[in-house]
């Protein structure tokens, strides 16, 4: 399989910040949308977008929490949006077409990683469906304010990727469940969904990029117990990082997500999974947990994806069927 995963070069790396990879760059008149925008990666990312000089609108499911998270920071608004709900993400979604306001950059932060089993909507895994499905119903209804010839959207997946691929046979884990190849494959389904809207996007000029943000103690644990981070040697029995230079900070674990939301270096190109600023190259074949799998690149899988997800969320921005119109509705 041919592939654009290779490094291009960047000339930053794991240790630079989102600051960093937007120095000399003016976001002055661009507004973007950042999910989960008010905490963790999230909330490094919306400062760093706006001290650029964006708007930025930040949805999110406990909203008081978020309008206070953000409270000192300039050209920033809240609104409700839960990704686990569909409903909720028609209603916003119809709240934001409403304004007639045109999005740049749409970054697709918010997450849930290794939870208990849980179930949303109609028996969805919680994992899959909040990852993935709620995002992928959010951009195709957002798909008419995306600005053509110019819009990028930014799908925030992980190393987690290299757990597991697609289970195309029981994607909603109802037999087996494993929190981390359940976080493995709604990570997955991250990278495939970019591979497919830019396939689907480019035309019109809106590229999509996906990335692994890197190692970052942020609130994205809540639900790891300590023991399990201390087994892991995340962190020791009084919480201290054990390794504190395997970690990122969040300002250098939201920078190659503003990197791929903005970089003039990923101009005219889309599709690809990017780590450390930088495009990533193809995973080893030894196994290692880095770059990016073949699976969760492969264009056959990530049309497959995309028709699966369609089918369950019942929006579809680029349906040619009389069930859906270009929005989605």
């Amino acid at each position: 399989m041919t592939t654009a995963q290779h490094k291009i070069g960047s000339g930053f790396d794991l240790r630079s910040s989102a600051d960093d990879v937007l120095d000399g760059i003016d976001l002055t008149g661009k507004l973007a949308i950042v999910t989960g925008g008010y905490s963790g990666l999230g909330l490094e990312t919306t400062r760093a977008l706006t001290k650029a000089g964006a708007r930025v609108v930040v949805p999110a499911r406990r909203r008081s929490v978020a309008e206070e998270a953000v409270a000192g920071v300039d050209g920033v608004e809240v609104d409700e949006l839960d990704l686990g709900d569909l409903d909720s993400v028609r209603a916003f979604a119809a709240r934001f077409l409403a304004s007639d306001r045109t999005i740049d950059i749409l970054i697709d932060n918010a997450g849930i990683m290794a939870c208990p089993e849980t179930r949303v909507g109609p028996g969805w895994e919680a994992q899959f469906a909040t990852n993935h499905l709620g995002h992928f119903a959010l951009v195709n209804r957002l798909w008419p304010a995306l600005a053509p010839g110019g819009a990028r959207v930014v799908s925030v997946s992980s190393a987690g990727h290299h757990y597991s691929d697609i289970r195309w046979d029981d994607p909603h884990w109802r037999q087996g469940y494993d929190k981390w190849q359940a976080y493995g494959q709604a990570k997955t389904a991250n990278v495939l969904f970019a591979v497919q809207l830019d396939a689907l996007g480019k035309d019109s000029g809106v590229r999509a990029f996906s990335l692994h943000p890197g190692g970052i103690l942020t609130p994205l644990q809540r639900h790891l117990p300590k023991e399990e981070m201390v087994e892991r040697g995340w962190i020791d029995e009084n919480g201290t990082p054990l390794n504190p230079a395997g970690f990122k900070t969040p300002e250098q674990g939201a920078a190659t997500q503003v990197w791929a939301a903005t970089s003039p270096q990923l101009s005219g190109m889309g599709g690809v999974y990017c780590e450390d600023c930088d495009i990533s190259d193809p995973a080893p074949a030894d196994g290692e947990r880095v770059g990016v799998r073949d699976y969760a690149v492969d264009p056959v899988s990530a049309a497959r994806l995309w028709a699966l997800s369609a089918e369950l969320t019942g929006v579809n921005a680029f349906a040619r069927s009389p069930r859906h119109d270009r929005a989605g509705r």
